[in-house]
């Protein structure tokens, strides 16, 4: 911990004894002032905690598009398109880690239905192409090698069940008791737990392939669902609380995307919100429902945006992921044509993203030798260099900080240094463990008498401010409004290129 937060976390030690939750309803005689304190009570689970504070994540698109050239697959593609010899997933990693990438989310299962490991469950996949390898395997080897957390994609649509004769996406079959993991002579799980879920054909074997790849490959720490589909068939439902229940008893540690415990930004193109709120209103409970919409508008959580709900309603902490691709498409289709983002670019999005209160999911995909392209991996070299020299020195350690409060209980952080600084970004972070609490805050410096720099609004897990070079012995962080006492965990300068 840096110096300025054990200062900050001394200073701000007070009585903080209201019980938090994940979710807090919000009754329908509540005042608005209550429903603000219910917010404040709002906090993340360890596991979502974590995903915040690890801020970023690789996403790795591959399959028989990589090999096809097309983005959304047909279900119906011959296994033996996807002509790999053997994926360098060594490669992949160390180009992670360097990066700073902290998490690893392959497309175990894209909506084209082709699995990426050798499954019990259906014979389209790597089990009848020319690689008959295990990609999922050797990615999860990789990542522990080098450090990184593991997770994992696994499609809810899939157009092979869909087009298959024999296909069980849609069949009209009937919900009945299903044991899971179903038997298949032969092939004997190591792990003998089993569960039993009222389910039909579809779900049945998704929650199959749930407990391989849950139980087969080491720690998960994420699972991603989306609702993207390229068609339906049948009036398929998922039964996502069957899924989440086994998600849980198998790997209790892993959050879930696109449910409830992360949810989409809303754009795939790397755009941030301006307040990026965690605790965000729904109308059911939702540790009930069984689906999740996509939330795309600008506010989710502000305090205009609570007192508007109905008067019954749920508030809940759910973390955004802002998910983009680096390059023209999710999938790897060629060097010639694909546009590959600038580092200035990524560097920008991450500094929006893991700086703006969410989780940065960067898709870098393979190309068809089963390696990270030189253009690809540049760019992330140049990015994990930025980040580790701009914000790995604290020029603010060494400050004296003074706590003072106006009549209204608004305060604001005067820092004083030995010597003069010169910097271009500020960093705060709550203390999540107490909520969501600033609504907006200033930068001041002192260049004879108080100048307001820059202006932000909620802070969170971590906000970066960015505004022209400065040079000063003296600076102010001044909390502008908040929802309860300010509970900062931290406050940083840095200096960019």
């Amino acid at each position: 911990m840096r110096k300025i937060s054990l200062i900050l976390t001394a200073l701000l030690a007070v009585a903080c004894t209201v019980e938090t939750a994940r979710t807090v309803r919000v009754e329908p005689d509540d005042a608005p002032e209550t429903v603000i304190a219910k917010a404040v009570r709002v906090v993340p689970t360890p596991q979502q905690r974590h995903a915040l504070e690890n801020g970023f994540a690789a996403f790795v698109h591959f399959g028989p598009n990589t090999f096809t050239g097309v983005e959304w697959g047909s279900g119906i593609e011959d296994p033996a398109v996807f002509d790999l010899r053997e994926p360098d997933t060594d490669q992949w990693c160390r180009i992670f880690r360097d990066a700073g990438m902290k998490r690893v989310i392959l497309t175990a299962k894209h909506h084209d239905g082709f699995v990426l490991w050798p499954s019990r469950y259906t014979a389209h996949g790597v089990a009848s192409s020319p690689y008959k390898g295990d990609v999922v395997k050797a990615l999860a080897a990789s990542c522990r090698k080098f450090g990184l957390e593991f997770g994992f994609y696994l499609s809810p649509a899939d157009l092979y069940q869909m087009e298959s004769p024999e296909g069980l996406y849609g069949n009209g079959s009937a919900a009945t008791l299903r044991t899971i993991p179903r038997e298949v002579p032969g092939r004997p799980f190591a792990d003998k737990r089993t569960f039993t879920f009222d389910v039909d054909d579809y779900n049945e074997y998704f929650l199959n392939q749930l407990f391989e790849l849950l139980t087969e490959y080491g720690p998960v720490s994420e699972v991603w669902f989306d609702g993207a589909h390229p068609k339906r068939k049948g009036g398929q439902q998922y039964n996502y609380l069957a899924w989440k229940e086994l998600i849980h008893a198998l790997a209790p540690d892993a959050v879930v995307f696109g449910k409830e415990d992360l949810r989409w930004c809303g754009n795939e193109a790397g755009e941030t919100r301006e307040s990026e709120w965690n605790v965000i209103p729904y109308a059911q409970d939702p540790a009930s429902m069984n689906m999740f919409d996509d939330l795309t508008d600008a506010d989710l959580g502000s305090r205009e945006r609570l007192l508007a709900q109905p008067k019954l309603c749920w508030l809940h902490y759910q973390p955004a992921e802002t998910d983009v691709s680096i390059r023209d498409g999710w999938f790897w289709r060629n060097e010639d044509e694909q546009a590959v983002r600038s580092a200035d670019n990524v560097f920008d999005i991450w500094e929006r993203s893991v700086g703006g209160n969410s989780i940065l999911l960067l898709n870098v995909p393979p190309d068809r030798s089963g390696r990270i392209a030189p253009r690809d991996s540049a760019v992330l070299a140049e990015v994990g260099r930025r980040v580790r020299e701009t914000y790995s020195n604290d020029l603010l350690v060494g400050a004296r900080v003074e706590i003072r409060r106006s009549s209204r209980g608004i305060c604001s952080y005067e820092l004083t240094l030995p010597l003069a600084i010169r910097f271009d970004r500020l960093e705060l972070r709550e203390d999540l463990s107490k909520g969501e609490r600033i609504e907006s805050f200033a930068l001041d410096i002192w260049v004879d008498g108080w100048q307001e720099v820059a202006r932000g609004t909620n802070v969170g897990a971590r906000r970066i401010l960015r505004f022209p070079e400065q040079n000063v012995l003296r600076l102010r962080v001044r909390i502008l409004s908040a929802r309860a006492e300010p509970q900062l965990q931290s406050v940083a300068a840095y200096l960019a290129e």
